[in-house]
């Protein structure tokens, strides 16, 4: 697929870590992208009391699920693509001498649509839990919020979620440990990436829906959040810290549950 390696074979180091147009191209469009997603997002929560269509109806329906599942993949474009853009870039690196552009182009979108095709489908069990929500009592709701926190401080402590981090903050050992070539290869790593992304952010998520009942300050504050633990120096002490606050923060509301109405004071109907 590259220049003086074999069809299979992986990429070099000094292959994947060079910046070239493709990359360079890449980062410009997940940028414009991920900048499409926020305007949407706050231009929404100005328009309306909820976040893209986000709110839970009294009576759900296939209509609504759907209308909820395209807000929330809105959403986790704008929280997840900054901190995927480097793996993203660095696939399309790899791709620069690979055949024509629009080959060129049509695998590295299959890469990055497969990334969020699997966050999207997330927003399925996010509609159902939602509707589960709007149906139990606010006691009852309150010390869910403070389990909820403390389980995903404890995942944010565990060795699963440093190796699911560690994943995803060495872009360049993930394509060389995982390579695989042409359009099934790109496929097979967008979905373990995404896949270790997941594995990565799902705590994060849940406290997203369950205890900031996806107020615009919690989409902020948790993207903010994701996006330091992959991307800055010493990102699992970060990870860490986020994990002790979490369980600080369930313990509290565990005392004193009316702070869940608080926490959810920002968040949509549901």
């Amino acid at each position: 697929m590259l220049a003086g390696n074999p069809p299979d074979a992986p990429p070099t180091p000094a292959t994947v870590t060079g910046r070239d147009r493709v990359s360079l191209v890449t980062y410009v469009a997940l940028l414009l992208i991920t900048a499409a997603a926020w305007i949407h997002i706050l231009w929404s929560d100005m328009q309306a009391d909820d976040m893209a269509g986000m709110s839970m109806p009294l009576a759900p329906t296939i209509a609504e699920g759907a209308l909820y599942v395209a807000g929330w993949t809105v959403m986790m474009a704008a929280m997840m693509l900054p901190s995927a853009a480097p793996m993203i870039a660095l696939y399309a690196a790899t791709q620069r001498t690979a055949g024509s552009a629009v080959g060129r182009l049509g695998r590295v979108a299959l890469f990055a649509l497969t990334y969020l095709s699997l966050w999207a489908v997330t927003g399925v069990p996010t509609y159902l839990a939602s509707v589960v929500l709007g149906a139990i009592t606010a006691q009852a709701l309150a010390y869910i919020v403070a389990g909820l926190l403390v389980a995903a401080g404890l995942f944010q402590l565990s060795p699963l979620k440093r190796m699911c981090l560690r994943g995803c903050r060495s872009p360049v050992g993930f394509l060389l440990g995982r390579w695989r070539s042409g359009w099934r290869g790109g496929l097979a790593m967008g979905w373990a990436h995404a896949a270790h992304c997941l594995g990565c952010c799902w705590a994060l998520m849940a406290v997203l829906v369950v205890a900031g009942a996806m107020g615009l300050p919690w989409v902020l504050l948790i993207g903010l959040a994701v996006a330091a633990e992959k991307l800055l120096p010493r990102g699992e002490w970060i990870a860490r810290a986020i994990g002790v606050a979490l369980v600080l923060l369930g313990a509290a509301v565990a005392v004193r549950p009316d702070l869940a109405v608080a926490l959810r004071g920002g968040g949509s109907s549901m």
